[in-house]
């Protein structure tokens, strides 16, 4: 199991926002929600980016795609952040050019799309990514944003279409970026790749129903369990059992929000053999009992729709 591919696992659009943005200079937009995960990408011009974790804006040009975590700001020009007002990009009319109209020659054309990225499994992939990641044109991500830019222009295709494409975008600029040679992936991430460490979270992610045990786990690295317990914690940054519990209760989480699996059924899918056990074990790591969790998450997507 690739460490990429694990983490990716469950990022997925639905109803993905995507939009493909002429925009006249001068101009400025900026992003109010932390919890979003954006994808840039331009087709004409060159677009400024400004993230609070930078030390000053940089540069995103064509044939490069930027994937952005929290709030920042995009500009025509270098700009301070927390400078400039939101301008919009054209009347509605203009955001989709199906009848074959060319933007004039001064003016920065945009692909968008972002993700509510609000999941527990989502928060996970946030916490492997820096905060900004600029890849350029390879592996085949430029003939992805080439079909982008054409399903752009015809705004009565199909949602589905366009939300899978921006997977795959995502998929693939993430995928460059890893195997960049200069990229600096989180300590989590970079445990994934250890020969000791690698095996334990396979297993751990293949298998949360079994019974995990300390000893268990180091046998499936081949080592102590003095040595899997130290090195996992050096690496990971918590406990094998620790870390084993959070992704249980992650999981647990997302089957909540997103199914209608009865609380035992989930309680038995993430390794607990009663559904009293795993309530109390959720409520102690969420705060909440799983069916108030399910009824908080419930509630929120419907207010969203």
């Amino acid at each position: 199991m690739d460490p990429l591919d694990e983490l990716l696992r469950g990022l997925r659009a639905d109803a993905v926002g995507f939009d493909r943005r002429e925009l006249t200079p001068p101009w400025t937009l900026r992003s109010a929600d932390a919890a979003i995960l954006t994808l840039y990408a331009p087709l004409r011009g060159t677009v400024w980016l400004t993230h609070p974790e930078d030390e000053s804006p940089r540069p995103v040009r064509v044939g490069e795609t930027a994937i952005v975590r929290g709030t920042f700001v995009l500009a025509d020009r270098p700009l301070p952040a927390g400078s400039g007002e939101q301008v919009p990009a054209r009347p509605a009319d203009r955001m989709w050019t199906g009848s074959g109209e060319q933007a004039p020659v001064d003016d920065t054309v945009l692909l968008v799309g972002t993700y509510d990225t609000r999941g527990m499994a989502a928060r996970r992939l946030l916490d492997a990514l820096p905060p900004v990641l600029v890849v350029p044109d390879g592996d085949g991500c430029e003939s992805v944003r080439d079909f982008l830019d054409t399903q752009a222009a015809c705004p009565g295709g199909p949602q589905v279409v366009r939300d899978r494409l921006v997977d795959w975008l995502v998929v693939c600029t993430l995928r460059s970026w890893f195997d960049q040679p200069g990229a600096v992936p989180s300590g989590r991430l970079r445990a994934w790749g250890d020969d000791v460490i690698g095996p334990v979270l396979r297993a751990m992610h293949a298998a949360p129903d079994r019974p995990w045990t300390l000893a268990a786990l180091a046998g499936e690295a081949g080592v102590s369990r003095t040595t899997v317990a130290s090195r996992f914690a050096r690496l990971v940054g918590d406990p094998p059992l620790t870390y084993l519990t959070e992704w249980r209760m992650t999981l647990a989480a997302d089957l909540l929000a997103g199914s209608t699996t009865t609380v035992a059924a989930v309680a038995r899918r993430v390794g607990y053999a009663d559904a009293f056990g795993f309530s109390a074990a959720f409520k102690r790591f969420h705060g909440v009992s799983p069916s108030a969790y399910r009824g908080r998450s419930t509630g929120t997507m419907a207010a969203c729709r």
